[in-house]
């Protein structure tokens, strides 16, 4: 056949197109051009043909590859419609596909219907871009004249471009490769239907016009799917790049890729918190091991009292120095540790124990005067010669007349003493049966909690069983010290809690005993306590760990609050007095004179926080007498009484700031004039007292008894009344935490107001320590019986009927006060020792002219008594 004698016109404004027969071979399986006027028409066998034409012009064809020449249509024919919707967009350079290679694998994307339309120009009419059109099938492009007409040469205004190597953008992959003959145009010229013209000698063969609607757009997807399969062949690693990390995290949508990363932030957060908390101690345990048999604990403990050589020679002919510890064990803090030998060390402190107590103040006199001790725990040798101890004490260790008398003699108790020992006992009794060696006894659920794993409740005990007669407890406890009570722990501890309790304990109990077993004890502990005080500003860190020796802030900021780091003074000052190591004294001192030079206090008064960095005040403008700032007020005029009244910087200091409080903090409250201490933030005052500045009344009282204003014990006793209506105002007799005062008339309240956040009572005991110093002081039995309403109190909300007593929630409902299942350990401490001094008629029973109570109410001896 002709090529010239068969043709198809395309209607509709679409191209001519003059069908011409593909030599046989592979074709593409596929549309391809991006032109929107680009046609592609498939026969099995390999007839294939593809062109580009328009109305009125002839049509541009390529056939299996080869340019067609442009020829004129010499028949009509009905048009093939052209397929409309969004698969007409044009793709992209990257997507062609050459004729006659294997058509490649792709994703399909969205297509965008073609914008461009069908320009005419005003000369004739005729189409402004039908010169593109023939200049991409490999026809010259013709050119426009000056006045509008077609040009021979020149460059077309649309970009060139080469049909074979671009797709059709709405064409899509037949199913089965082949189009039925019944969807061919009717108007199409063949020898037989459904078939295109062959060439002449060949055998026909059916033809098909590839021509189909564009698929349907991918749905979003929110997840992935990940399908395993164990069994698949290797495929060079297409498989692995189709599913690659980065493709599967832009399948994530936005919210899904920030929760991830969010996640990922907070793990790397708590692995850095984890490995900051844990480095110290890596550290120190590192370090331990690198030394080897060089490690030494912080204080080697030291054997028991001392006695001369005659007693019980047996027990000495072969004493050898103690070994020095192993290294330690990492584990729980509650972890106990026995040391070495300590039956025969029980057994020898038991028998000086007993002859103590036989043969009275006499026989403590032979003990020191035929004895002595190596304080670095060489062991107890006969005295021959001169005494050459490694460490010189300003005074023999000894305990004082008063509490010799007490331990020989003691004096009669009243039927209110009796009533607090009996308290005591039941308190006690608790304890020993549900947290026998803990630190403190949870009554309701007969069980226990811990702080330190250090025994806090009996240690902070001690001195008040020796003061109430109650020695057979009392011994009980001392045997758990000797056994039990070991510092070689991995546990951190607050300075100032375990320095006013377990330090304070000790040393009052030795002055009162005159154990040296207590003593010894103290000193160990004191040594474990100094790497606080290895600061660049010589404040102390408020935590250490007595195992480890690692000193540190509290985990929330590097500020320590300065009632912690000027509440210690005493306890340590007595330490190095006994031991003669001076090392604790001029630490505790050195802090002291620091805050003395402070800038930042208002009138003497001094804010609540102190950097352990800088040695400078924090948060500064905010004054209060409550928590975190009490108790530096009381050592002021304390550690000026120890001293023997020496300390004119200490003294001045604490008049400073009595004035301070009578300028900014005291006030009236209404309608009863009750005096009360408030708070500054900012310069603005707030009418809120805590219950423990109820400790104020009894700390001016004892200056005024020590020479200084009567004017303070007037203050004193004005603010005793106000701690006493905070109690009396409440349905169960019991002082809430916190109160705020009226300042204000109004009708129906009192002066008095409680928040129910703040209504919880501790078993505190600054209200009955006020009440000790005024009724000591003064001798006013109103303030014995203000005690003893506190005490029926107590007994009334507090006491559980299996032992101990418990704090309670709600002081305002008596009839459900809601036990908070805990006794702290300063209500054996504290609360039953200042009652039972309180119900006491003995002026003598520990003397405020020879003893000063620490802020835990241990009594310890001033250096030189008035």
């Amino acid at each position: 056949m002709d090529e010239n004698s068969q043709s198809l016109l395309l209607c509709n404004g679409l191209p001519v197109l003059s069908l011409t027969p593909a030599p046989p071979g592979p074709s593409p399986s596929r549309l391809w051009g991006r032109h929107p006027d680009q046609i592609h028409l498939v026969g099995e066998g390999g007839v294939e043909i593809w062109g580009l034409g328009r109305r009125g012009t002839p049509p541009t064809w390529r056939s299996g590859g080869t340019p067609a020449r442009c020829q004129r249509q010499p028949e009509k024919a009905r048009p093939i419609p052209r397929p409309t919707g969004p698969g007409e967009a044009a793709r992209g350079r990257n997507d062609r596909e050459i004729p006659g290679e294997p058509a490649r694998a792709e994703t399909p994307q969205a297509a965008q219907p073609h914008q461009r339309d069908v320009r005419r120009s005003e000369q004739g009419g005729r189409d402004v871009t039908a010169h593109a059109r023939r200049r991409a099938v490999g026809c010259k492009p013709a050119r426009r004249s000056s006045d509008g007409g077609r040009r021979r040469n020149g460059t077309p205004r649309a970009r060139q471009r080469r049909i074979g190597s671009e797709r059709w953008a709405g064409s899509r992959r037949r199913r089965d490769g082949r189009l039925p003959a019944s969807d061919l145009p009717a108007s199409l010229p063949s020898s037989e239907p459904g078939l295109l013209t062959t060439p002449e000698g060949e055998a026909p063969r059916p033809a098909a016009a590839v021509m189909y609607p564009p698929p349907p757009l991918p749905p979003r997807r929110d997840f992935i799917s990940v399908t395993l399969s164990p069994g698949r062949s290797y495929d060079g690693g297409q498989g692995l790049r189709r599913r690659s990390f980065w493709r599967k995290w832009k399948q994530l949508s936005r919210l899904q890729r920030n929760v991830v990363l969010f996640l990922l932030a907070c793990l790397m957060l708590c692995g850095l918190l984890s490995y900051i908390s844990v480095a110290d101690e890596w550290k120190a345990v590192g370090s331990r091991s690198a030394e080897g048999p060089k490690m030494r604990p912080a204080n080697p403990p030291v054997l028991p009292a001392p006695r001369r050589a005659a007693e019980n020679p047996e027990t000495f002919a072969g004493a050898s120095p103690q070994k020095p510890p192993r290294h330690f064990r990492r584990g729980p803090p509650n972890l106990q540790i026995r040391a070495p030998d300590g039956d025969a060390k029980d057994r020898r402190q038991d028998e000086a124990q007993r002859r103590a107590e036989a043969a009275g103040e006499a026989r403590w006199e032979d003990d020191v005067q035929g004895s002595r001790v190596s304080w670095r725990g060489t062991g107890t040798e006969p005295e021959q010669g001169p005494p050459l101890p490694p460490r010189k004490a300003e005074a023999a260790p000894r305990p004082s007349p008063q509490a010799l008398r007490m331990r020989n003699s003691p004096a009669s108790q009243n039927e209110r003493q009796k009533a607090v020992v009996a308290a005591f006992r039941h308190a006690w009794a608790g304890y020993r049966k549900f947290a026998w060696g803990r630190d403190e006894l949870k009554p309701v659920s007969k069980s226990f909690s811990e702080w330190f794993g250090l025994g806090l409740t009996l240690i902070d005990a001690l001195d008040t069983m020796w003061i109430l007669g109650l020695k057979k407890e009392f011994e009980e406890a001392r045997k758990w010290v000797s056994q039990k009570l070991l510092f070689q722990k991995n546990v951190d501890v607050n300075l100032f809690e375990s320095t006013i309790r377990i330090l304070g304990g000790l040393l009052s109990a030795f002055h009162l005993s005159g154990d040296v077993l207590f003593l010894e004890k103290a000193e160990d502990f004191g040594n474990r306590l100094m790497p606080a005080f290895q600061t660049p500003s010589k404040i102390p860190y408020s935590d250490v760990n007595i195992g480890t020796g690692v000193a540190h802030p509290p985990r929330w900021t590097s500020d320590s609050t300065v009632a912690e780091v000027t509440s210690i003074q005493l306890e340590f000052r007595e330490l190095s007095r006994l031991t003669g190591v001076k090392k604790f004294q001029e630490a505790v001192e050195e802090v002291t004179r620091r805050v003395h030079s402070l800038r930042g206090k208002k009138d003497g008064l001094v804010p609540m926080f102190i950097n352990t960095n800088s040695g400078l005040f924090t948060h500064l403008g905010v004054f209060t007498l409550g928590a975190r700032a009490d108790s530096y007020y009381e050592y002021l005029l304390k550690q000026w009484i120890q001293g023997g009244k020496k300390e004119t910087q200490l003294l001045e200091d604490y008049l400073e700031a009595v004035e301070g409080i009578r300028k900014h903090l005291l006030r009236r409250s209404e309608p009863g004039q009750l005096t009360f201490v408030g708070e500054l933030a900012h310069g603005r005052f707030s009418a809120k007292m805590d219950h423990l500045v109820c400790f104020l009344p009894g700390t001016l009282a004892l200056g005024a008894h020590h020479g200084l204003p009567a004017d303070h014990m007037e203050l004193a006793q004005a603010l005793m009344d106000t701690c006493y209506q905070m109690n009396r105002q409440m349905e169960t007799g019991l002082s809430p935490e916190i109160v705020h005062f009226n300042l204000h008339p109004q009708r129906s309240h009192k002066d008095v107001q409680v928040k129910a956040a703040d209504r919880h009572n501790l078993l505190r005991p600054e209200t009955v320590e006020s009440l000790f110093y005024l009724y000591r002081l003064t001798g006013q039995r109103k303030y014995q019986d203000w005690g003893w309403e506190i005490l029926r109190s107590f007994n009334a909300y507090a006491r559980v009927p299996s032992g101990g007593y418990s704090s309670i929630s709600n002081v305002q409902d008596p009839r459900n006060p809601q036990p908070r299942d805990k006794m702290e350990s300063f209500f054996l401490g504290e609360t039953l020792k200042y009652l039972y001094l309180l119900f006491s008629d003995d002026p003598d029973l520990l003397s405020l002219d020879t003893y000063v109570f620490n802020t835990e109410a241990h009594p310890l001896p001033i250096w030189v008594p008035s």
